[in-house]
């Protein structure tokens, strides 16, 4: 049966039907989406909830606790973490892959609900959430700024015009503002005024709520006329709310403008935010953009943009509106340069194919099946949903190196029976012939290795799965081109030798492709005398194999240059705003003067992803790599000592992951998790364990979310004088929630926004504790108590902020691997450490380190079912037990080669280097299988005895062996030097991949022709044994396709 001949007799229907794939192909590119990676984010919702002057425990235990208890029952969630601070709680629920994040988020607002009733009756707001992952990458970074107008009106245009349009537009989770300014009447009452008047906090609250309204008014309706009511119960800013009357003392009015400071303010005064490009920091309002879980970062940013021209038309001029950073720059940057990646590889593999070939018209016959393939995979890739990224570029420029295989074996086959005399059309039909059961096999075989791939589950299945469709789909394409088009252009195009004359180029490479045969004849010949040498070094090989991969230093995803830095920081507990801001300014300065440093944002306070006060964060815009010469890691150890000099504060810089997997935000990049229900032992052990993991070599930014010393005033409550003076422990806690807790007593409703009316003390009675002996509280006699009568003042310790885990009390410690350092020594080392803790204190990696943990065991068992599906698959081809080991037998060779380079070159085993790994096992034994495949036809149909029979099969198959290699080889190359942006990332993957090639390549020629001699001894000795000689007649008359 020869699966070609109808192909070469219908020429036509072959071309229309290649035209085909390249017209379906084209369409397909033009529309397919492109990105970054492919989506494989976590669905993530993110809850937030405020009550504004609570304490941390209290947002704990009356917030995050009913919310908890009721999320935890919602099906297919992974995680769930609760960040809890001043006046705030974030909890962060992570579901499991294949859960639709839309149906999670009805059940999330069904839970909310539900503890609705369990939340303080004084929140202002139900909790909220968002489909956004809070510890990803916003996508966007816009700052707005004004030399003129007040932060409070340029807030304005972001908070009601820019954000909520924005908001709207498909694929936005949400935006974030950064140093919000948003407008609020601020009335800052005097304890002395209000005691010399007797009037109390709650006196105050009650008229300022009930003298600023908003109802509905009714109307009337006449005979012939209807009327709407309308009153003046609202009242705008703070010119309004002076004058109110808040009582009568002595028959004369007591306006609030007599005992408080009333002014236009903002509603939060304890956040900050600065834009700095060009060295000069300018205070501003950030917008913060992050995307959906599973949208198209690009589509997402370009939806934005389109509509940035609209947004500008509607600011005044005086606003500045400045794109600080675009996460779409990188992206496509990469996404290019992997484009030229490809076009140099396929540019080289047609080089490599003209240098054995010397003909022009034999070099695009097997050229052809590269535009064919790669176009065709477009087709597929757009059929199965799957985006332009750079894992599905890396997977078309790694299949450009062996796409052609197929082909350049069909082309040598038929060329080879041409050089015996034989016409193009005879040469085409029995060369075909002869080789199709090769190409099947090779193809099939290469298929195999990517189906465990298929079937891998988590983050890292997800990731590689368009990976292993692309290259499979690629691979299937270019085996049916070789079967089809190949030897029908064979037919028509290639012309006999004898009609041609050969050039000086042709002669000067067939001289030293005929010396490389004499050699390799030679040497072969001294391997087939000392087989039982050459298995001693395939033994010695495969336990060096797996010595080096024990030994190999191990990590996840190798680092990467996004063009941007994210920056922490934080200061002493306790430290004032004013402070804080100070250490911001030096740290921003430092930052400036680097000249790889474009822009940068600068926040202080609780908020976006921190919530405690005594901290801010930067993101850093770094210049185009073309004008800087260091990537971002070591841009980060250049400014590490510089800031480290400035006292009070500690700055902590991270080069964001190309996928982040953490569900919240931490000083450093990989997590480690302590919980336990009993606070005292865990806080006392989580110290002692940080400190340990402080002497640890390879760790360094060593750090945890413990903030246990705030300094804090404990007001211990004498109930049974309070009691005998009329007070309750409500009224006590109301009145220091109106004096020092930024309550928010009244709203203001505008045309076109809500504001808050914010009543506290004025700041001069904020700053000591014995400001708190002023305060005064009405008792239910209606009489004035100061609080030092009922209550004693004591200053102690107390937390900034309390972290869950899984409903659990808990405390994150995070850390940086030094340069060079694994990450498989670091989690082991942090392991061990782990150890010595109390049976009570249960402990876990989260994040990166714990996909890390995953992966590894993963991965060796993906290797060995590669391996096992190869072997089936290659057992069914051949019928044989035997002989697929022999086509395997290269393997430790190729391992020993791709480890060996990543060694040398100080790579560590990462995923990039494990799917090169992959490939390996995939493509060298093409080169077993030529031999092979040659040496079982000569000994079924010439009789020959097996050392004969792979001796010519190897002499043969050499030049297409060559030729294979050398383009796989070739078609690797370009990402193993590295080019572009993200290339230190892909270099792993080359480089396993091209020392591989190059050893096994040196080795195989040896090892395979003298396996191949032993395992037939070994059949010969089991049909022997077990079936006789009709076994073995079986199994060489069974393989005949």
């Amino acid at each position: 049966m020869n699966i070609s001949e109808l192909f070469i007799k219908r020429p036509i229907m072959t071309s229309l039907v290649m035209l085909a794939v390249m017209i379906f192909g084209l369409f397909a590119y033009r529309i397919l989406p492109v990105n970054d990676l492919p989506s494989i984010d976590f669905p993530t919702i993110q809850v937030s909830a405020n009550l504004p002057g609570a304490s941390p425990e209290t947002m704990a235990s009356a917030v995050a606790t009913p919310l908890e208890r009721e999320f935890s029952t919602i099906a297919g969630l992974d995680s769930m973490t609760s960040t809890n601070g001043q006046g705030i709680s974030i909890i962060t629920l992570k579901f499991a892959l294949e859960r639709n994040i839309d149906a999670a988020a009805q059940d999330v607002q069904a839970a909310i609900s539900k503890a609705g009733r369990q939340l303080p009756q004084g929140m202002p707001s139900p909790p909220t959430f968002q489909k956004v992952n809070p510890a990803d990458q916003p996508v966007l970074y816009i700052a707005l700024s004004s030399p003129t107008l007040p932060l409070s009106e340029v807030n304005e245009f972001a908070d009601t015009i820019i954000a909520p349009r924005i908001s709207m537009i498909s694929g936005v989770a949400q935006v974030q503002v950064y140093g919000s300014q948003k407008y609020a009447v601020r009335v800052q009452l005097d304890p002395k005024a209000l005691a010399s008047r007797k009037i109390g906090l709650d006196e105050v609250s009650s008229v300022l709520a009930r003298w600023n309204v908003n109802l509905p008014t009714g109307g009337l309706q006449g005979d012939k006329q209807a009327f709407t009511i309308q009153a003046t119960g609202q009242l705008y800013n703070a010119e309004a709310f002076r004058p109110v009357i808040v009582a009568y003392r002595d028959g004369s009015p007591v306006r609030l403008k007599d005992i408080a400071k009333v002014s236009d303010s903002v509603e939060n005064d304890k956040i900050a935010a600065w834009y700095n490009a060009g060295g000069k920091s300018t205070r501003a309002i950030v917008l913060a953009v992050q995307r959906q879980p599973g949208t198209n970062t690009i589509e997402v940013v370009d939806r934005i943009k389109k509509q940035m021209p609209g947004f500008r038309s509607q600011l005044p001029a005086t606003v500045q509106f400045n794109t600080l950073f675009d996460r779409t720059e990188s992206i496509r940057e990469s996404v290019t340069d992997v484009k030229f990646t490809l076009l140099l590889t396929i540019a080289l593999v047609i080089m490599v194919i003209f240098l054995f070939l010397r003909n022009l018209s034999a070099t695009v016959i097997p050229s052809l099946a590269l535009p064919l393939s790669i176009i065709g995979t477009f087709a597929a890739m757009y059929g199965f949903g799957f985006s332009v990224n750079n894992i599905t570029l890396l997977a078309l420029t790694l299949s450009v190196g062996f796409v052609v295989d197929d082909a350049i074996v069909m082309l040598e086959n038929i060329v080879r029976h041409m050089e015996h005399g034989e016409k193009p059309m005879e040469a085409s039909l029995r060369g075909s012939k002869e080789i199709g059961f090769t190409i099947l096999s090779m193809t099939l075989s290469l298929v195999a290795v990517f189906i465990p791939v298929l079937f891998m589950a988590g983050m890292i299945g997800r990731m590689l799965h368009e990976f292993a469709v692309t290259i499979t789909v690629a691979i299937l394409i270019s085996g049916a081109v070789s079967l089809t088009l190949t030897p029908m252009l064979c037919s028509r195009f290639l012309k006999p030798q004898a009609e041609k004359r050969h050039g000086r180029l042709y002669n000067i490479m067939e001289r030293f492709f005929n010396g490389m045969l004499n050699l390799y004849e030679r040497t072969l010949k001294q391997a087939l005398n000392f087989r039982l040498a050459i298995i001693i070094i395939t033994v010695v090989m495969a336990l060096l194999t797996i010595g080096l991969f024990r030994k190999m230093p191990k990590g996840l995803f190798p680092p990467d240059d996004i063009g941007g830095i994210f920056a922490f920081t934080e200061a002493a507990q306790g430290i004032s705003f004013d402070d804080m801001k100070r250490h911001q300014q030096k740290l921003a300065e430092i930052v400036s003067q680097d000249p790889n440093v474009e822009s940068f944002m600068s926040v202080v306070g609780a908020a976006g992803p921190r919530v405690a006060s005594n901290g801010g964060f930067m993101f850093i815009k770094l210049k185009p790599r073309r004008e800087r010469k260091l990537n971002a890691d070591q841009i980060i150890q250049g400014l590490f000592p510089k800031v480290m000099v400035v006292p009070g504060v500690m700055m902590f810089m991270q080069n964001p992951p190309p996928i982040r997997l953490e569900a919240t935000f931490t000083k450093a990049q990989y997590q480690f998790v302590l919980q336990s229900p009993d606070t005292s032992e865990l806080y006392k052990h989580t110290s002692e364990f940080e400190m340990k993991l402080r002497g640890l070599p390879m760790l360094q930014n060593v750090t945890s979310d413990l903030q246990i010393r705030n300094p804090q005033i404990n007001l211990d409550i004498d109930r049974d004088r309070a009691a005998a003076l009329g007070v309750t422990a409500e009224q006590i806690e109301n009145s220091l929630y109106s004096a020092y807790g930024s309550r928010q007593v009244s709203t203001i409703y505008a045309p076109s926004n809500q504001y808050k009316v914010i009543m506290e003390v004025e700041p001069q009675y904020q700053m000591d504790p014995s400001a708190l002996g002023l305060l005064y509280v009405r008792s239910n006699t209606d009489h004035l108590i100061p609080l030092y009568s009922l209550a004693t003042l004591k200053e102690g310790l107390g937390p900034l902020s309390v972290n869950h885990l899984g409903q659990i009390n808990a405390v994150t410690i995070s850390f940086d691997l030094k340069p060079g350092a694994p990450l498989g020594d670091a989690v082991a080392a942090v392991e061990k450490e782990a150890r010595s803790l109390p049976a009570a204190i249960t402990t876990g990696f989260q994040g990166t380190a714990q996909v890390f943990k995953s992966s590894a065991k993963g991965m060796i068992f993906l290797f060995i079912l590669a391996i096992v599906v190869i072997y089936i698959v290659l057992g069914i081809l051949y019928e044989s037990y035997i002989h697929p080991i022999t086509i395997l037998s290269g393997l430790p060779a190729a391992g020993f080669g791709a480890l060996i380079t990543l060694l040398i070159f100080g790579k560590d085993l990462n995923l990039y280097a494990d799917v090169g790994i992959i490939m390996l096992v995939g493509i060298v034994k093409k080169n077993a299988i030529m031999m092979i495949d040659f040496a079982l036809e000569a000994q079924r149909n010439e009789g020959k005895k097996p050392l004969d029979a792979i001796y010519e099969g190897a002499i043969i198959r050499f030049r297409p062996i060559m030729m294979t290699t050398m383009a796989a080889l070739m078609g690797t190359l370009p990402i193993a030097i590295g080019f572009g942006a993200g290339a230190d990332a892909r270099r792993s993957l080359g480089l396993a991949v091209v020392g591989g090639l190059v050893v096994s390549q040196l080795l195989t020629l040896y090892i395979t022709p003298v396996v191949y001699y032993y395992m037939d001894r070994a059949q010969e000795v089991a049909v022997r044994l077990f079936g006789g000689n009709k076994g073995k007649a079986e199994f060489y008359s069974d393989k005949n396709i």
